[in-house]
This record gives C-alpha cells, structure tokens and sequence, in this order.
C-alpha cells in the first residue's frame, strides 16, 4: 500500500481530492521527505521485506582486513576515509601521483575537522591517516581482501578495470563498484568471479551519509552478499540490500525530483534560486539544483542517461538539454568551484 506524505492538512475542495498524484511522485515524495527529515539512511528503516533477498542485514562480522579504493575522486575519497576511520587498511588507487597526493591532502583535513568538531576522537583520527596507503600500480592495489571501483560512470571503463584486476588479485578478492545506475551483472561479467562480485553504492558525502545500497548481481553468491552487509555495518551504515535494476533504488525515485525541476527552469517556470528556496522552505535538506552541484552535475547527467537507455527510452526518464550544457561548459558543480551556483570563493 502507498502512502501519500508530505500532506499535512486536509485536502481544500472535491477537486483537489480528485487529483491524487501519481504513483512515481508517492514514491518521490517518500524519497524526499525522508531525506529532508531524517536523512537518506532512514529509508533503509521505512522499506519492507518483498522476498527473501529483499532486506537481510545479519548481525555478523566480515573478514574485511584490507580495502583497496580505485578512484580518488569525491566519492573514492569518502570511501577511503571511513574504510581507514573503521580500522582497515586502505590502498587508495589513481592514475597519477599528484591526484592521489591531493585527495589525501583532502581526506587528512576531513578527518581533521571531525576531531575539531567533536566526532573523532584524535587517536581513531591518527591511526586513520597512517592507515591510508597511495599507488598509481593497479597490481599492487589488488593486493587487498575488497577492492570497490569508484572510477566514473562509464561501462567500458569500468569494465576494463576490473578484467585486469581479475587477473592480478588473489582468488578469495571480492570486487565491488560504487556505480549509481551500471548493472553490476554486466560489470561481473568481465571477470572470472562474478560470484564474488557485488554492488556497494555509498551516497555523497561517503563519510556522512549513512546509507549504503548492497547489490545483488545475477551470479552474486550468498557469501558475497553476506560478507558486503556485514563490511557496510562495520563501516557504521545502514545496509539495503537492492536487486541488479537500472539505478538501484534510490537513484531510480529520485528521477522526478531532479526531472521536473529542470523542465521547470528550461520552461522559464521559475529560476534556480526560488526552485531551491521554495522546496527548503517545506522542509527539504536540499532544492533539486543544490544537490545537483554536491552529486556533480556530470556525475547526474550520467545517471539519468544510464537509467534513460535501460528502460527503453521512457520518456519520464530522459535527460533535460540543460544537463548536457552544464557538463559540456565544464559547470560540473562543488568540485570544480561552478555549477548552477558559483563556489569559487568557497575554494580560495
């Protein structure tokens, strides 16, 4: 049974009651209020067993000793931090030196500030920083007990990836991708282990944000998916365990919100500003432009045309023009200092 939110006093006439909204804005609209209220994780506690893969979060420990990141970008960054915050040993995995020099920079000024605010403690904070190792040799960061890829949204890349991992990592590895909308079936596909092969999508900020979304692939083993709850709740998440759709669950509900909002400005309906100024005014952590510019407007545009061409090009789906000219003029949002709003001072 759906249940309409957001609603608080009763409907104003007959005809305001005839208009119910429809079944994809009930599911968005519990999507959003949750995170406004509560924050993304909560939903993990509002969603109901459909089978028996549905949501299995056993009390049990992983034998995650060793965590290898591949990607050191916003969401790679995040994951690092709180795999070493949790007390495993990270190799944090890049092209090149300089990236990796800077986003350690980036993860040890984190973990700064959570002591500085009162949330770490300085010597979980100091065994943290210590236990963050840097390579730029693919072989050598394969040398780990869970490898998650956190490179961008692309199948080809991805792909590549990790058949080059399967042929340097050792036989009890699990892999796992931190992709928002890829099929992890697809993804396992170009090993030899897709049964020790799972989705962990962290949410951004990784550090803060407490859901994680737990995919199943189609060859997926039990263990697997066993092994990858319990590490999430090491990590002090909330684990959902999804099945192998396009976008998952969360990404998938959040299309309307992002959507219409874009239509909205394209049609000259309102301005960005107001757009976000009147949904945070009803009780929204974040307007639909803002979070646009945490998430990277790349890393949106993506997403929407990944989950886009999985469902046949439905049109409640398609991406906007606008998102394609904020990514073509390099306006990508809080990472680069200018996305629907300008950050730049922020960086300086």
């Amino acid at each position: 049974m759906l249940v309409y939110v957001g609603r608080r006093k009763p409907f104003s006439s007959v005809s305001e009651r005839a208009r119910p909204p429809s079944d994809c804005f009930v599911l968005w609209s519990t999507f959003v209020w949750l995170y406004a209220k509560r924050g993304v994780y909560a939903l993990a506690s509002h969603l109901k067993p459909l089978n028996h893969q549905s949501l299995i979060i056993p009390n049990m420990s992983s034998s995650i000793q060793s965590v290898c990141v591949l990607g050191a970008g916003t969401m790679g960054r995040g994951i690092a931090q709180v795999a070493a915050l949790a007390g495993c040993r990270v190799t944090l995995y890049d092209i090149a030196d300089d990236i990796l020099d800077a986003a350690l920079a980036r993860i040890r000024a984190s973990i700064d500030k959570g002591v500085s605010l009162g949330k770490t403690e300085p010597e979980t904070a100091a065994r943290a920083k210590e236990a963050i190792a840097l390579t730029t040799d693919l072989a050598q960061a394969a040398r780990a007990d869970l490898i998650i890829e956190a490179a961008p949204e692309k199948m080809e890349l991805k792909q590549s990836i990790f058949r080059e991992l399967d042929a340097h990592a050792a036989e009890h590895t699990l892999f796992a991708s931190n992709t928002s909308s890829l099929s992890i079936t697809a993804l396992a596909a170009a090993t030899q282990r897709p049964d020790r092969f799972l989705g962990l999508h962290f949410f951004n900020p990784a550090h803060i944000m407490k859901l994680v979304e737990v995919i199943r692939g189609d060859m997926t083993a039990d263990e697997t998916i066993e092994t990858g709850l319990a590490f999430a709740r090491e990590l002090g998440k909330t684990p959902v365990l999804c099945q192998d759709t396009p976008a998952f669950i969360v990404n998938r509900v959040a299309r309307p919100f992002y959507g219409e909002a874009l239509r909205m400005l394209g049609e000259g309906q309102a301005d960005v500003e107001t757009i976000d100024r009147l949904m945070e005014s009803i009780g929204f952590r974040m307007g639909p432009f803002r979070l646009i510019d945490l998430i990277g407007c790349d890393v949106n545009f993506a997403v929407t045309q990944t989950v886009y061409e999985a469902y046949f090009h439905d049109p409640k789906y398609r991406p906007h023009p606008i998102q394609r000219k904020m990514v073509e003029s390099g306006r990508l949002g809080r990472k680069v200092g200018i996305g629907f709003y300008d950050y730049r001072d922020e960086l300086t």
